[in-house]
Order: structure tokens, then C-alpha cells, then sequence
């Protein structure tokens, strides 16, 4: 049984094998190549585990979910935070077919019921420490609401639904029976525009293309140590190379809860970690508790820090090679696919001014106007791209897919580019309405239609604001027939189930929203409002 996706073409999907970016090799080989190894994979607390131990207890717990019935072709709903349980699930499901959607440890009701609904989940693995499962409340009625789930796993569970003892139980005469390197591996998620969280299907065959080459990039090895502060799930941490790249190389992944100075800059002296990814604001509170401290002595391993998630600034950019003293590669990439690095060799100017080229030479990227039309080199437009690793259409989403591909395959992922006569991108802004805090993108319709749901409010719009630290930051224009605080808002927003980074960072309640002619919130008018109202 095979789950249904938009396909490459046929024409597309031999070019790729011909020029051999899809191999035909499951994902489950980043990690069975090592088998045997004794060489340090994953480091999470005082826990260490071995590639020998990180495979064998992700073939425990596939031979354990083959034993509850969970089958090649069906789904399932996954929320880790960033700890070694990530991973042995991941490669588990991928051991015996089952495609995960991997949902942040920040998530909340909203957007797991989200998933859920769209992939219809027969297996739900969660943890105890979040929130939403210290207690059954949240996880009876989840799976009430989603009867597809037979087989629920929790971490830091002591009862039936214990993950440590399905990991612990010895696989036995397991076989792994992953899907085939062109059908889905797992799910990824689209940082999206729109009210529904979009889900990515991504294949063994382009994944796994995607990590192997941009381990050729960053020059990922053995003796890479790998430090993964932001959250393990997110495409960047796990893909770009992250620690997919580091266990295809057979280094280290040095796991952190967060990517706060006081606790990474230790882990860095401890392990002697040599590469960390970072977005701008972690950049810019590692640079300022350097300043702090009059001294970058802890970081001395550091070889490379890459930033992504959101543009990096110029000034900030400039700063990392002499404060932290160490390598930066700019990365600007997407869950969809397309991936661009700064080379380790470039230019110092080309590594602070831009974010980089696209990775593969089959990488389709041009620039188009408002209408769809070519435009020329360093002019500012629409960024359009198709290539081995990006896919051709969202899960289950045919009206939505139908805006976001034009009629050749080409993606419109919503950013505001230019590119230069070298190929290398500079990212202008975004053309969908999302606000991006601190890399962590925010869709404003769904924000908006949840405020809608308060009883005061008439209308909602949430608009992006400017911020040194996180880059952007929210903020939600009301229209009220009572009075409403700040923080009746957010209030309301958490009981609905919403992400704390979601939550609008300030409230202006107006007498009415400005409209564009075609009558649509002007958001543009909104924040010149912002501009010329003092801050809060």
C-alpha cells in the first residue's frame, strides 16, 4: 500500500536517476551503513549512544509497532522535543514503511488536530513533559476525534503506553521493510500562508539527495560534532545537512533543549562541537553574551556556524567571523525543497550580502514578475523553482497546489528574490502574507480566523512588525464591540490551542481596518500605522 502524492514527471524522474541525484536507496542507509559501529552518534544530556545502540533500538521499536499492527503505507503523528527518542523513532517508522509527520515540540491543539486530519494517523508518539499529554484529557479526546489512531506511544509513560519499554524490547527476527526510495519517506511542514498547516511529502529518493549534497557543501565528515540547538524536527536542523548530514557522515549530534549562550557554549567546550546551526536571533545573543563575557575562549572548537530560518543582517553577518571567531555559511532554504549555501570558499562580501547559491546544477530558479513573466538578472521579483529535490505538490491539496505551481512544474514559494550574475540570491522580502519571528513562521489567516472567534471581536487582521532581535515580530489590528486588553488576547489564543511564538506580540484595537480598493485589509496602510504610532 502506497501513499498517494504528486509525482515527478516521468521525463524528470529519469533525468534525476541518470544524473544520479535519486540513487534508489531508502533513508533507513544514512543509518544501517554504520551499523556497526561503536563511534558516538548521539549525545543528549549524560546519554551517549553509539550507531551500533541508535540502530539497534530504532530496530526495537519497528519490530515493537509491527507487533501492535502498525503496517508500510499508513502514518503516523510524532511530537519529540530534541532528544534521542527523535531519532530512533524517525528511523524506525522509516524501517518498516510508516511515513511520520515530525511535529514541533511547540506545537499545540491546533495544529496536531491540523495534521491529523490530514493524514489520518494510525500511530500518535508524544511525550509526557509536553503539556498537552501530563495529563489524558487532551490525548482521549484526540484520539476520539481521530479514530484512524489504534497504537498511542508516550515518552516519560510508565503505563500501557510506555515508548522507553517498546525501544528496550529486543527486535527478535525483525526485517526492515522500508517504502520504496520513490514513494514517501515522511512529511515534512510548510512554514504556509493559509489557515491549514500544508504538509510536504518528501521521498527517500529526494531527501536523501538533498542531505548527501549538502554534506558535500559543508564538508561534513567523521569528525564533524554537531551541535542541534534549534528545534530537531524542523527541516533545517534535520536535513541542511543536520543530523541526517552528520549520521550519513558518522559524526556526532550533540543535542541541546535550546539555543540560549549559558547552556550552548558550554556544550561546546565539553564535546568540542564543531558546527552549529543557528538562526539571526540566536546569532545575535551569542554575539552579545560574548561581549558580556569579553571572551569567545569557550567556542574555540567552533569550525562553521550557519545561519537560516530568516535573513541574516549584513551588520550581524559581519560580526560572526571575528566575535566567534569561526566560519559562517549563510543557508536559505525551504521544506519544500530548494536548499542554497554560501560556499565555505566564497568571498568574504558574497558570505555577509547574500544567502547564497542554489546547491545542485539541476536546480531550476528564476525570477518572475506579477504575472508570471521572466525577469531579468538582479531585478527583484517572485522566486520560481523546480529541481531533483523540490517537490511538485502539497499533501491532499489540489485548489492550493493549483496557485502555488505554474504550468511547467515551477514552485512559487512566496519570496521576494534577486539574483545576480553569479547565481547567488538575496532575499528582498516575502510576497505571502506570513510573518516570520525569529525564523519561526506565523500564517496571519490563521491567527485571524481564531480571533474571530472571541466574542468582542468583529474583525482581525495581524500584520508583521519590525524587530532587532527576532527580525519580525506580530502584530494583530482589532476591530472590537467591547473592550479588549493584550492580554485577554493572547489568553484567548492559548485556550484555543495555539503555539506561544503565534501569539501577537502587541494588540491595537481601531474603530475600523483600512481596505484596498478591491476591498481586502489594506495590511500595507496597517503598518505605516504601526510606523507612526509610539511603541509599546
Amino acid at each position: 500500500m502506497s501513499i498517494p502524492f504528486t509525482r515527478w514527471p516521468e521525463e524528470f524522474a529519469r533525468l534525476y536517476r541518470e544524473k544520479g541525484y535519486w540513487q534508489d536507496l531508502p533513508l533507513t542507509d544514512i543509518l544501517t551503513r554504520h551499523a556497526d559501529s561503536e563511534h558516538t552518534a548521539v549525545i543528549e544530556g549524560e546519554r551517549q549512544l553509539s550507531y551500533r545502540q541508535l540502530n539497534q533500538a530504532a530496530d526495537n521499536l519497528a519490530r515493537a509497532l509491527q507487533r501492535q499492527g502498525i503496517k508500510s503505507g499508513e502514518t503516523a503523528l510524532v511530537q519529540l522535543g530534541n532528544v534521542a527518542e527523535l531519532y530512533i523513532t524517525f528511523f524506525a517508522l522509516l524501517k518498516i514503511g510508516a511515513a511520520p509527520v515530525m511535529a514541533l515540540f511547540n506545537h499545540q491543539r491546533s495544529e496536531l488536530n491540523a495534521y491529523a486530519t490530514q493524514i489520518e494517523p494510525a500511530l500518535l508518539i508524544a511525550d509526557r513533559e509536553h503539556a498537552l499529554f501530563t495529563h489524558d484529557d487532551f490525548l482521549n479526546q484526540f484520539v476520539t476525534d481521530h479514530n484512524s489512531v489504534r497504537v498511542v506511544l508516550l515518552r516519560n509513560d510508565s503505563g500501557e503506553h510506555d515508548l522507553s519499554a517498546a525501544i528496550a524490547t529486543p527486535a527478535g527476527d525483525f526485517t526492515a521493510t522500508p517504502s520504496p526510495a520513490d514513494e514517501i519517506a515522511y512529511f515534512q511542514l510548510s512554514g504556509g500562508t493559509t489557515g491549514t498547516p500544508k504538509l510536504i511529502p518528501r521521498t527517500h529518493n529526494d531527501y536523501y539527495y538533498s542531505v548527501r549534497r549538502s554534506n558535500e557543501i559543508c564538508h561534513f565528515d567523521r569528525q564533524t560534532r554537531f551541535l542541534c540547538a534549534l528545534p530537531a524536527a524542523h527541516n533545517y536542523a534535520i536535513s541542511s545537512p543536520g543530523a541526517l548530514g552528520v549520521f550519513l557522515a558518522g559524526g556526532t549530534v550533540v543535542l541541546a533543549a535550546d539555543p540560549s549562550p549559558g547552556l550552548c557554549f558550554a556544550l561546546i567546550e565539553q564535546h568540542q562541537i564543531t558546527a552549529a546551526a543557528l538562526v539571526p536571533p540566536a546569532v545575535s545573543l551569542w554575539l552579545q553574551a560574548i561581549q558580556e563575557e569579553g571572551s569567545n575562549a569557550q567556542l574555540a572548537s567552533l569550525t562553521l556556524i550557519q545561519v537560516g530560518g530568516a535573513r541574516l543582517s549584513a551588520t550581524l553577518a559581519a560580526r560572526v567571523g571575528e566575535e566567534i571567531g569561526c566560519q559562517l555559511q549563510q543557508v536559505f532554504g525551504m521544506a519544500e525543497g530548494l536548499v542554497n549555501y554560501t560556499r565555505l570558499d566564497d568571498p568574504l562580501d558574497r558570505i555577509i550580502n547574500t544567502q547564497g547559491r542554489p546547491m545542485c546544477p539541476d536546480d531550476e530558479v528564476w525570477v518572475a514578475d506579477a504575472d508570471g513573466n521572466p525577469l531579468p538578472r538582479g531585478e527583484v521579483g517572485r522566486l520560481m523553482t523546480r529541481g531533483p529535490y523540490t517537490f511538485r505538490g502539497y499533501f491532499k491539496s489540489p485548489e492550493h497546489n493549483a496557485s502555488a505551481f505554474d504550468e511547467n512544474g515551477f514552485y512559487c514559494s512566496g519570496d521576494l528574490i534577486s539574483i545576480d550574475e553569479q547565481g547567488y540570491i538575496t532575499v528582498q522580502g516575502r510576497e505571502k502574507d506570513q510573518i516570520n519571528r525569529g525564523g519561526e513562521k506565523i500564517a496571519a489567516e490563521e491567527i485571524e480566523n481564531l480571533l474571530l472567534r472571541h466574542e468582542s471581536v468583529i474583525h482581525a487582521a495581524l500584520v508583521s512588525m519590525e524587530d532587532d532581535l527576532m527580525g519580525e515580530k506580530s502584530c494583530a489590528w482589532l476591530v472590537v464591540n467591547a473592550p479588549l486588553r493584550a492580554v485577554q488576547v493572547r489568553r484567548f489564543l492559548r485556550e484555543q490551542g495555539v503555539a506561544e511564538y503565534k501569539l501577537p506580540d502587541r494588540v491595537e484595537c481601531v474603530d475600523a481596518l483600512p481596505l484596498t480598493p478591491v476591498g481586502k485589509v489594506d495590511k500595507k496602510q496597517l503598518r505605516q500605522w504601526l510606523a507612526s504610532r509610539s511603541p509599546v
